[in-house]
């Protein structure tokens, strides 16, 4: 049986790669294609909902859907922890009445790569002091900084929840940058960019670079393909694409081969 999908943000540049998705693959069927401003009744002839529209209008078209009963994918940015949060609470409410549980699933970015080297990141945060993300995205995102480098700031700072904030000097000052979790973030938008972050470590005598660059929205069509197979079994909230590959197992598989 299909999953019949409604997504929300369709013109948009990742709606239009969500929505070719859907069509390409005999797993799902399109039932809606909803613009930002559109109207949201029409995600109730799907079984589940994609949002990736801009952060003004997000939290509204998900709590629309979770008031509803439909579970959502979302692609969009502007989610923070206390975003989040707020969500849980009301998503964990509104289960308490339901027979049929309704799921949420936040996917600040839909690449692999991305999310190993956001994960490699927290790895490397309890053996460093000093660490700031260089974020740069295509000159027509409206937010930053991202949500990659949002969730990977604060994936750093759970990391280091004993070892107390990075060392970062001279944050009253403008240029320092935006900081998460007491991690300092740096905004490019340019032409000529899709994306990319680099995560900078700096210890003694030394420095360690995380970098990560999408070369083209191609790169997020797997990561889209296993949250939306994800979606209809989701219960409460789920953040990260980290949450539904299971890296530990791949980390011990790799530990194995090494001995």
């Amino acid at each position: 049986m299909t999953i019949r999908v409604a997504v929300v943000g369709a013109t948009g540049r990742m709606g239009r790669l969500v929505c070719r998705l859907i069509e390409e693959s005999a797993e799902f069927e399109l039932v809606a294609q909803i613009g930002s401003g559109g109207d949201r009744a029409e995600m109730l002839t799907a079984d589940v909902a994609v949002d990736v529209t801009v952060p003004a209008v997000s939290e509204g078209i998900v709590a629309f859907a979770v008031a509803n009963g439909v579970s959502v994918l979302v692609g969009t940015s502007g989610w923070s922890a206390q975003r989040i949060a707020s969500l849980e609470s009301r998503v964990a409410e509104e289960n308490s009445t339901r027979v049929e549980p309704v799921g949420v699933i936040i996917v600040p970015n839909f690449s692999i790569g991305s999310v190993l080297a956001t994960s490699f990141a927290a790895m490397a945060a309890r053996f460093y002091d000093s660490i700031e993300i260089i974020e740069a995205h295509h000159a027509s995102k409206i937010d930053s900084p991202s949500g990659t480098a949002v969730r990977t700031a604060e994936l750093i700072g759970a990391a280091r929840s004993a070892l107390g904030p990075v060392v970062a000097p001279h944050t009253d000052q403008r240029a320092r940058g935006q900081q998460v979790a007491s991690v300092p973030i740096h905004s490019l938008r340019m032409q000529g960019i899709v994306a990319k972050q680099d995560v900078v470590f700096g210890g003694r005598g030394e420095t360690l670079t995380l970098s990560h660059e999408t070369l083209d929205p191609s790169s997020y069509e797997a990561g889209i393909l296993i949250a939306l197979r994800a979606l209809p079994g989701a219960e409460g909230v789920v953040v990260g694409l980290d949450r539904l590959i299971d890296l530990t197992a791949t980390a011990a598989a790799g530990a194995a081969d090494v001995e």
